[in-house]
């Protein structure tokens, strides 16, 4: 799995955050909070849900599962003039990112051991400490063997 290098432009984001850790995941339990309540979100500027990662800058030199991390519901908007009761704005950084397209379960974690593990080490690039996402399309279908998502990895030359 090659990745395309691209250079995003700055986005606005409106979700829900939650505090989590990969031993302690409430993923589940923010998507069914955000999920009935985002078609409340009247600008946006697409169909996409992004589900968004914020790590300490220290967090995978130092991989602990139990360490946490901020991680987002959001859809991407036009602006911040219509925030439903309950969400939040994010303002998504732009910057350059890996953009991995996966095919698979969203519960497969192999996906991410190639990427960190394989492909980052053996590129030129490290990583850079700004949010890590995923854009879930029309063709994402949570754990579906045949569901699609692009995995957006900040990156920076080495």
């Amino acid at each position: 799995m090659k990745p395309q290098i691209q250079n995003l432009q700055e986005k606005k984001l409106v979700g829900m955050q939650l505090l989590m850790s990969l031993t302690d995941n409430k993923t589940g339990e923010l998507w069914r909070r955000f999920m009935p309540k985002r078609r409340e979100i009247i600008n946006t500027l697409n169909n996409n849900l992004i589900s968004l990662q914020i790590y300490e800058a220290s967090y995978f030199s130092d991989f602990n599962p139990a360490k946490t991390f901020v991680k987002w519901a959001t859809v991407e908007v036009a602006d911040f003039d219509h925030i439903p009761a309950n969400m939040e704005r994010f303002i998504l950084p732009g910057g350059l990112y890996a953009v991995f397209h996966y095919k698979g379960p969203s519960d497969n974690s192999g996906v991410f051991q190639y990427i960190f593990g394989t492909w980052l080490p053996n590129s030129g690039y490290i990583l850079d400490n700004r949010p890590h996402f995923e854009v879930l399309g029309a063709k994402y279908s949570n754990n579906n063997p045949s569901s699609e998502e692009e995995i957006w990895i900040p990156v920076k030359m080495k």
